[in-house]
């Protein structure tokens, strides 16, 4: 049976490289992924990560090859991103804590969930969030992408982000303790040397927000607290680091590999990667295939 692949896009831009990497692996595996946006708007590529000749102000060079450009027009253009999934109808509206009947709406609210974990568990294999600057303003504090995280995580599923979608992880939070998911974990992030001091903008309006709105880094060092691990890997052109279910790569460059690292998790059972992970001592034959 193939594999099903609920793919999150930012109705605000995604960058092009970060969908193309992990979606060229995942097509060469036969798995069928479905795309989900916010609102069930058709998601849009940001125009600079289809502009071979963009040079990417904290790098001082080209970060979008002229294969990467065709691909990311190919598939924008390709009808592939039509009609995707509509979080706001497919997720219940948390209720308010002011509500009159605030018992029962809660008690409507994880039936719901329920339902959709129920779904999920028949029906998808794992998630996968998409980078680029749109995910700042429509995906890292969108409670019902939260929960979908969550339930993925109480189903032991993969679950991937890359760039600013990685935000994501850092904010999904049990509603008990608040205490992010990936508390523990070991991730990697878009990192501050990385981060535009001015530029930041979205698909569909002309706003410059300047920097970034927020230091992910920073968000996602507080959010492994002490016994988990932030890698900037800063000076390395790869940064993807996997410890289950949660694989995260850093930036634009390490789109292919998470792609990779993505399915040797799925098929073959890896469980760590781009870091020695509990009782191992080095890296695995896996590693070495993913990066060859």
């Amino acid at each position: 049976m193939s594999r099903k692949i609920l793919c999150i896009l930012s109705e605000w831009g995604f960058w092009g490289e970060e969908l193309v990497g992990p979606l060229d692996a995942m097509d060469k595996q036969g798995y069928e992924v479905i795309f989900a946006t916010n609102k069930g708007r058709r998601p849009l590529p940001l125009p600079p990560s289809m502009d071979p000749s963009f040079i990417d102000p904290p790098l001082g060079r080209t970060v979008t090859s002229e294969e990467t450009a065709h691909r990311t027009c190919e598939i924008s253009e390709s009808g592939r991103l039509d009609n995707p999934l509509d979080l706001s109808g497919w997720l219940p509206e948390r209720p308010y804590r002011s509500s009159a009947n605030y018992l029962r709406e809660m008690e409507s609210y994880n039936n719901r969930l329920d339902e959709i974990k129920s779904q999920i568990e028949r029906e998808y294999d794992a998630i996968l969030i998409v980078g680029g600057s749109g995910p700042l303003l429509d995906l890292a504090n969108n409670y019902r992408l939260h929960e979908l995280i969550l339930i993925f995580y109480a189903l032991n599923r993969p679950i991937a982000a890359e760039c600013y979608g990685v935000a994501c992880l850092a904010f999904a939070r049990n509603e008990d303790d608040r205490k992010s998911i990936i508390w523990g974990r070991h991730v990697t992030g878009h990192i501050i040397e990385y981060d535009y001091q001015d530029g930041t903008g979205f698909v569909g309006t002309d706003i410059n927000i300047g920097p970034p709105p927020y230091p992910l880094e920073y968000i996602l060092r507080d959010a492994v607290g002490p016994d988990g691990q932030f890698h900037r890997n800063f000076g390395h052109e790869i940064s993807v680091i996997a410890d289950y279910p949660f694989i995260t790569g850093r930036s634009t460059g390490d789109s292919y590999t998470t792609g990779k690292v993505l399915v040797e998790v799925l098929e073959h059972g890896l469980r760590y990667y781009g870091w020695r992970g509990p009782d191992r001592a080095s890296g695995s034959d896996a590693e070495s295939a993913i990066r060859s």
